[in-house]
């Protein structure tokens, strides 16, 4: 079956939903954009949606059946990605300020960056949720599917790339208002606190 502009429109309007929505990502994305600026965000932009990318490839490609009979799987990854975000909330709940450099932050070798972000898809239980959704509800069966599941993963890394830009320029525009110590340590509380919600509201609900 031919993939169209038309018939991939209600696949563009999911992952665009997908994409601006608040979570663990976004929240990371404008965190560091407001600390260290606008270019510094871009690796953790590129990663994160080349990596939220590839996992919809690799569920496509077999990886979501896996899961599937073996749900232990699914939950392990689900909770080591709760873990890990938690860690990273934890980190910017207690990051130090700096009155004279706002914006300057650690070295670029202990930012997220590009690999850091990709990786991070794989355990972030949103992306997972996003990729699995993907495949069993846009992906076609048959023959095609393998060239179906690839235009999808194309269409959602270009979809997902403006959105998650937009999120580092307002963390860019934000960080104006860092000037002070009280500032940043508002800004700090406030992003962690979010990404924690983004991150445990999902499986609180789960237990109600």
């Amino acid at each position: 079956m031919l993939v169209t502009f038309s018939s991939l429109l209600p696949f563009l309007a999911f992952a665009f939903v997908a994409s601006i929505t608040p979570g663990p990502t976004n929240i990371l994305v404008l965190s560091n954009s407001a600390r260290y600026g606008f270019k510094a965000a871009l690796p953790i932009v590129f990663g994160a949606c080349t990596g939220a990318a590839l996992l919809v490839l690799a569920v496509g490609g077999g990886m979501g059946q896996v899961l599937s009979t073996r749900p232990y799987l699914q939950t392990t990854l689900q909770w080591a990605g709760v873990a890990w975000l938690s860690y990273l909330a934890w980190q910017i709940f207690w990051a130090p300020v700096n009155t004279k450099e706002p914006l300057a932050g650690p070295p670029q070798s202990q930012r997220l960056g590009f690999k850091g972000a990709a990786g991070l898809q794989l355990i972030n239980p949103k992306t997972w949720m996003m990729a699995l959704a993907v495949i069993s509800v846009f992906a076609v069966q048959g023959q095609e599917k393998w060239t179906h599941v690839v235009t999808l993963s194309l269409a959602f890394f270009l979809v997902s790339l403006p959105c998650l830009s937009t999120w580092a320029v307002l963390g860019a525009r934000s960080g104006v208002l860092l000037k002070t110590s009280g500032a940043q340590k508002i800004f700090n509380y406030s992003m962690g606190l979010l990404l924690l919600v983004c991150v445990w509201l999902p499986h609180l609900s789960v237990y109600k």
